[in-house]
C-alpha cells in the first residue's frame, strides 16, 4: 500500500522552508582527511558539502532536507564493505560527482552504495561512479527520485546470482532512471511493486537481465540499449507499460520477454541475435507494432493462452524460425488490413499496394509435430513427411490452426532505433 502523500498545505510549508534555506545556503569545503560525517553535522538545509580529491569514510546518514554532497574528480566515499556507504533519510538530497564504492555484501540487509529510505523524496543521484557495491542504488519507497548519468559497475568477484541489482526500486512512484551506464551486476534495473516509473536512455552490459519489472504498472521503458546480457527486457506481472525504441543486441536468451504483462504498447524496438527475439507468455491485450526482430533462432515465441494482442507492422528478418506458436487456435496477425513483414515470404504484389497477394503461414503441420515430439526430427527427410508437406500445400484446410497473416507486408518498416546498431 502506498503511503499517504503530504497534504498540499504542508508541502507548501516545506517548499517555503527550503526556499528560505537556499537564500542563506553555504558551501562547506571538506579536505582530504577530514570527516564528512562531522561536516554534515554542521550543515543546514540547503548547504553544500564540497569534497576535495581523496578518500573519505562512508557510512554517512543524511537526515536533514535539501543537503547537497558533491565532489571534485577523484573524491571517493568508501564503505569498507560494511553496511551502506550513504543512507538518505531526508527529502531533496543531492549526490553528484562522487565515486561511491565498497558497500557491505549482505543482500538481506540491502547493503547499497546509496540507500534512499521512504523519507528521501526527490533525491537526486547524478553524475557519480559506483564500483564494488552489492547494490549500487536502492530506492526503498521515496517518491519522485532521480537517478541520472551515473556509471555503475557491480561486484565482479561474486557469481552473478550472488550479486545485487545495480538499481533496485521498491514502491517508488514517479522515480526516473535516466542515461546511466550499467554493467556487471545481477540485473540492471529491478523494479518491484512500483508505478509511474521511467527507465530511459540507459545502457546495459554483462548482466542477467537489463531491465526487470515485477508488479510495476503505468511505467515507461524507452530508448535503452542492452547488449551481451542473458536477457534484455523482462516485463512480468505489470500492466499499461510503454516499451518503445529499445535495443537488444545479441542478448543470449531473449531480447524481450513478456509474462503476464498486459495492456501495453510495444513499439519501434529492435531485438537481434538472441535465441528468441521476443517471448510472449500469457500476456494479453498488448499492441506490438513497428518492431524489428532479426537473426534469432526464433523471431517470436507466442504461447500459453495469450489473447487479444495486436501484432502488425513488425519485421521478421532472417530468423531461423520466424514464428513459433504451439497452439491450435487460428490467430490472424493483420490489423485493419496491415500485417507484418517476413523475409522468407516468397509472395507477389501484383497490384502494387505493398500487401502480398497471398496470406503467410509461418508454421505448418510438421512444425507442430516436431515441437510436440522433438524426436520426430529424425523423420524430416522421410517420404511420409514429404507427402504431408505436399498435401498441406495443396489443401490448406488441413492446417491445424495457428498463426496466419492475411495481409503480409512486402517491405519492412525500419524503426529509428535500428540506426543504433553496429554491423
Amino acid at each position: 500500500m502506498l503511503r499517504p502523500r503530504i497534504p498540499a498545505f504542508a508541502a507548501l510549508v516545506v517548499a517555503a522552508a527550503l526556499a528560505a534555506a537556499d537564500a542563506r545556503a553555504a558551501v562547506i569545503p571538506v579536505a582530504q582527511g577530514e570527516s564528512v560525517a562531522e561536516a554534515l553535522s554542521r550543515a543546514a538545509p540547503g548547504d553544500t558539502l564540497h569534497l576535495a580529491k581523496g578518500l573519505f569514510k562512508g557510512g554517512l546518514v543524511i537526515d536533514r532536507p535539501g543537503v547537497t554532497i558533491e565532489g571534485e574528480p577523484g573524491a571517493i566515499l568508501d564503505g569498507a564493505q560494511v553496511g551502506n556507504v550513504v543512507t538518505i533519510n531526508a527529502p531533496d538530497t543531492i549526490l553528484r560527482g562522487l565515486t561511491i564504492q565498497r558497500s557491505g555484501q549482505t543482500l538481506i540487509d540491502k547493503n547499497s552504495g546509496v540507500f534512499v529510505d521512504r523519507t528521501g523524496d526527490r533525491a537526486h543521484i547524478e553524475g557519480n561512479r559506483f564500483s564494488d557495491n552489492l547494490i549500487a542504488i536502492y530506492l526503498d519507497g521515496p517518491h519522485d527520485a532521480m537517478v541520472r548519468r551515473n556509471e555503475i559497475a557491480g561486484l565482479r568477484q561474486l557469481r552473478r546470482t550472488e550479486r545485487g541489482p545495480a538499481i533496485s526500486l521498491w514502491n517508488t512512484p514517479g522515480s526516473a532512471i535516466i542515461d546511466n551506464d550499467i554493467r556487471s551486476g545481477r540485473d540492471g534495473v529491478f523494479s518491484v511493486s512500483s508505478s509511474h516509473n521511467i527507465v530511459r536512455g540507459n545502457t546495459f552490459h554483462d548482466l542477467r537481465f537489463a531491465v526487470h519489472f515485477m508488479y510495476t504498472n503505468d511505467s515507461e521503458v524507452v530508448g535503452n540499449f542492452s547488449a551481451g546480457n542473458e536477457v534484455g527486457y523482462v516485463l512480468m506481472f505489470s500492466d499499461r507499460l510503454e516499451v518503445r525504441e529499445n535495443v537488444s543486441d545479441r542478448d543470449r536468451d531473449h531480447g524481450l520477454l513478456f509474462n503476464y504483462a498486459n495492456l501495453s504498447g510495444v513499439e519501434d524496438n529492435v531485438a537481434r541475435g538472441s535465441d528468441k527475439c521476443v517471448f510472449i507468455y500469457n500476456a494479453n491485450k498488448n499492441r506490438f507494432t513497428g518492431n524489428w526482430f532479426e537473426g534469432c533462432n526464433i523471431g517470436i515465441h507466442f504461447t500459453a493462452g495469450s489473447e487479444r494482442n495486436e501484432i502488425s507492422g513488425n519485421a521478421f528478418v532472417n530468423n531461423r524460425t520466424q514464428v513459433m506458436y504451439v497452439g491450435t487456435r487460428l490467430l490472424d496477425w493483420s490489423v485493419r488490413g496491415r500485417g507484418n513483414y517476413y523475409s522468407d515470404n516468397p509472395a507477389f504484389d501484383l497490384n502494387g499496394d505493398g500487401i502480398a497477394d497471398t496470406a503467410y503461414r509461418p508454421n505448418n503441420l510438421m512444425d507442430q509435430v516436431i515441437w510436440r515430439a522433438p524426436a520426430a526430427k529424425l523423420l524430416l527427410n522421410s517420404p511420409a513427411v514429404q507427402i504431408v508437406r505436399w498435401a498441406q500445400a495443396r489443401f490448406p484446410a488441413i492446417h491445424p490452426g495457428g498463426v496466419i497473416d492475411s495481409a503480409p507486408l512486402m517491405t519492412p518498416v525500419q524503426p529509428s532505433s535500428l540506426e543504433r546498431l553496429t554491423p
